[in-house]
């Protein structure tokens, strides 16, 4: 069981596709903050460099309610989720049509404190 996510930061709508996104967030889910930051850098996806925006937005977040040391945060929470669609029309041979789906995403990164969060034995 993860800890409860305590400073989070969204992209509601980004105009890209949560396939695009999963492998990038998988790659930054559990990781420290400043290790997260430093993966996300150097990666060439477009994708990184959103994801990287709003965990910049979280870790500010975190900063702006009283951590002092942000980079110990742990990301906890990284998730990628379907937004909305826009639907077009492309016109295809002998009269029919074919749909078009140019997809959005909801991006959401958590971060969390493992330090300050007490840890429970399964024994109890």
């Amino acid at each position: 069981m993860s800890p409860s996510s305590d400073y989070v930061a969204k992209h509601r709508f980004a105009r890209i596709s949560v396939r695009k996104l999963r492998p990038i967030l998988d790659l930054v889910r559990g990781k420290y903050a400043d290790d997260a930051m430093d993966t996300l850098k150097y990666l060439p996806h477009r994708g990184a460099r959103m994801i990287e925006q709003v965990l910049k937005s979280a870790m500010a977040n975190a900063e702006d309610r009283g951590i002092r040391n942000v980079g110990d945060l742990v990301v906890v929470d990284a998730r990628g989720d379907g937004g909305p669609m826009f639907k077009r029309l492309m016109p295809r041979a002998r009269g029919m049509a074919y749909m078009i789906r140019r997809r959005s995403a909801h991006i959401e990164i958590g971060l969390a404190d493992l330090a300050a969060v007490p840890v429970t034995s399964d024994n109890d």
